[in-house]
């Protein structure tokens, strides 16, 4: 690995991450992510945050949904009454969140963390799905997946105890990247309507002609050649012609309308420029947004809860969700 001034913080993991994978078949792809699920091990549930998993009907022609939910846990119960129990019937806002995994990898337990402590923290409902994979699904597969599941929410709202008004679109990496691919949808098809845009690290561009892009091709967890397996296999091997920006929502030529956005970036990522460059045309297209690029730290950093940077990242990501779902129109 090249000589990066990643954070002090990291030194102790660094020399255990990998910086050279290959994701060249299907069968490689499907080891590591057994490797993955085996590493997640048992989650750990917390007392305050209800789960729920169900299976809900896919696109069109397409096999069902699975999403799993989550929501604070009830306080006290109907029958003892009082505000308490008022409160729990209040809608909350809604937090529709996409796992990463560069298109080929990820689950809806690689989030469950996550998911559950924006749920308890922020005070709101967590709807997080599990969408087709790459290769073995190449694009539209997932997004359609993604967005079917997001209107599926917003249709359930009144029985998810959802307000519909208060309805973010979440995601980290390649799922940011599919967040703001659906974010896009839900703009050009109409429905559903998103208050908010929470994109980490996310993967946005298929180009890979950003400085970034180019100089990081060692970094630790996400480098070019990884990007570029990953590109690879999400547009399909048959793929020909210009790109979707449904697929690359960098090549988007119309960022108007959207719902205001949160972008955060790493400094030793080959994604950092094109989060930068996202988050500079949706400002330019007078979208309202948030960008936040960490110093020292690379892709996939934050899974270090004990780096400072990671901390503040969190807590960020809290404080503005509390923010921005907080208060109604």
């Amino acid at each position: 690995m090249s000589s990066y001034a990643i954070d002090d913080d990291f030194k102790d993991v660094l020399g255990q991450l990998p910086t050279r994978s290959d994701f060249s078949t299907v069968g490689k792809i499907r080891k590591v992510r057994a490797l993955r699920a085996e590493m997640a091990g048992a989650i750990k549930d917390r007392d305050d945050i209800e789960k729920e998993d169900r299976t809900i009907p896919g696109p069109q022609g397409a096999p069902d949904v699975a999403i799993r939910i989550y929501r604070p846990a009830r306080i006290g119960s109907d029958a003892e009454g009082g505000a308490e129990a008022a409160a729990e019937t209040t809608s909350r806002a809604c937090v529709f969140e996409i796992h990463g995994g560069g298109f080929l990898f990820g689950s809806i337990d690689q989030m469950d963390p996550w998911c559950q402590r924006i749920a308890a923290d922020v005070g709101c409902v967590v709807v997080s799905v599990e969408y087709r994979l790459a290769p073995e699904n190449p694009f539209p597969a997932g997004l359609e997946d993604c967005y079917t599941a997001l209107c599926w929410t917003a249709a359930q709202a009144a029985e998810l105890g959802i307000d519909p008004g208060r309805i973010a679109i979440a995601g980290h990496s390649a799922g940011g990247g599919l967040a703001a691919a659906t974010a896009l949808l839900a703009r050009d098809r109409g429905a559903p309507a998103l208050c908010f845009q929470l994109l980490e690290i996310p993967e946005l561009d298929d180009r890979l002609e950003t400085p970034s892009a180019k100089a990081f091709t060692d970094t630790p967890l996400w480098n070019r050649p990884n990007a570029e397996w990953s590109w690879r296999h999400y547009l399909g091997p048959d793929h020909t012609g210009e790109v979707s920006p449904y697929a690359a929502p960098a090549r988007a030529t119309d960022l108007s309308n959207l719902p205001p956005a949160y972008i955060s970036t790493m400094e030793f990522d080959p994604l950092r420029d094109e989060g930068i460059l996202y988050a500079m045309r949706l400002l330019e297209a007078g979208v309202s947004v948030e960008l936040h690029s960490y110093a020292g730290t690379f892709h996939g950093s934050t899974q270090f809860p004990g780096a400072e940077a990671s901390r503040r990242n969190l807590a960020e990501t809290i404080t503005l969700l509390k923010r921005r779902l907080g208060a109604r129109d």
